[in-house]
């Protein structure tokens, strides 16, 4: 492959001034700042944008998580490594088209969302604040929600920027999974009728598990015909990286689509024993250099088959998000 100039120089950032009390600044000394520049249709990002601990390696100073929450995204989006987010305030409550819209008016015009769709539609059961499932979902996989609560507002409020959007379907009670192939219909049916096109948008669906029995052939060949991602979920429910990279590879016999990952999770761990052990996701802790290989062997596949990647960490994968993708990025610039 030809070497694209500037591909792999690092970036160096404009001299900034000092912000004004109250405002978020991205680090000035941060080591993301000396990341290999990947291609553009490379987006590598973080889940949630909000964290006090990335001082240093994504804001100057100390802020609360509150003023991250609402100040922060601009900011994160002026580090050049990070170019997309995964939007995950979506999963647990829809947000409105001028939400999406303020989002949207923060970062520069090649940064890219994903975002996940509601729990509403995404979650056969409902759930306690704990967490347990108590009385089945009567609106799961309802294509008319998700087009209202979802689609329409988020095409409509992130218009180009809109990214994949990604519906994590929550561990599903043992009946459902039992009797899989339905299952995998009525996926089928909900899939073929959210829309295809929003005046000039059209959305990039993907679908990511938390049932590891559902990943099987026929789910993906169900993928296949209705134009639909199978989202890599790096999780501990989910099987290794290298299986569910055969099992992409099986989809996109057919026609490759992009490349869609969500490194959610270290395995091993639950999530809640993760997260006490890396809070506050200011370095790595549990590297995990064989999952960082093969991402980037298949981001840098991906992107030579002229198809777009959009990886988003978590915290709780090796204890930093943002570290871990500087030393990905690192990974897929050796491939390439």
């Amino acid at each position: 492959m030809n070497r694209q100039p500037g591909l792999f120089e690092q970036s160096i950032p404009p001299a900034r001034p000092k912000p004004a009390p109250g405002q978020v600044a991205p680090a000035r000394d941060s080591p993301l700042l000396q990341a290999p520049v990947l291609p553009t249709d490379i987006r590598l990002g973080t889940s949630s944008w909000f964290f006090p601990g990335w001082r240093g390696l994504v804001y100057d100073g100390v802020h609360p998580q509150t003023a991250l929450s609402k100040k922060g995204l601009a900011a994160y989006a002026q580090i050049p490594l990070l170019r997309t987010v995964s939007l995950d305030r979506t999963f647990y409550a829809p947000i409105t088209t001028v939400e999406y819209a303020r989002y949207a008016e923060q970062v520069p015009d090649h940064f890219s969302f994903v975002v996940k769709a509601p729990a509403l539609v995404c979650d056969a059961v409902m759930r306690d604040e704990e967490g347990r499932g108590k009385v089945p979902n009567p609106h799961f996989l309802d294509p008319a929600i998700a087009a209202r609560e979802l689609v329409v507002p988020c095409l409509e409020g992130l218009g180009a920027k809109a990214g994949p959007l990604v519906f994590q379907v929550s561990p599903l009670p043992r009946g459902l999974v039992e009797e899989a192939a339905l299952l995998i219909e009525r996926l089928a049916a909900f899939f073929a009728a959210l829309p295809r096109e929003l005046g000039r948008q059209r959305p990039i669906y993907a679908l990511e598990l938390r049932n590891a029995e559902l990943l099987t052939p026929r789910l993906m060949r169900m993928l296949g015909e209705q134009g639909v991602r199978y989202c890599v979920g790096l999780h501990d429910r989910m099987p290794e990286v290298e299986r569910q990279e055969r099992a992409l590879e099986a989809l996109d016999s057919g026609t490759p689509g992009d490349l869609v990952v969500r490194w959610n999770l270290h395995r091993g761990f639950l999530y809640q024993a993760a997260k006490q052990r890396y809070d506050p996701f200011d370095r790595l802790v549990d590297e995990d250099p064989e999952t960082r290989r093969v991402l980037a062997r298949m981001a840098a596949r991906a992107f030579k088959a002229g198809r777009k990647v959009w990886i988003t960490a978590n915290n709780k994968a090796e204890g930093s998000a943002p570290l871990s993708l500087l030393k990905l990025a690192e990974e897929i610039a050796g491939e390439l």
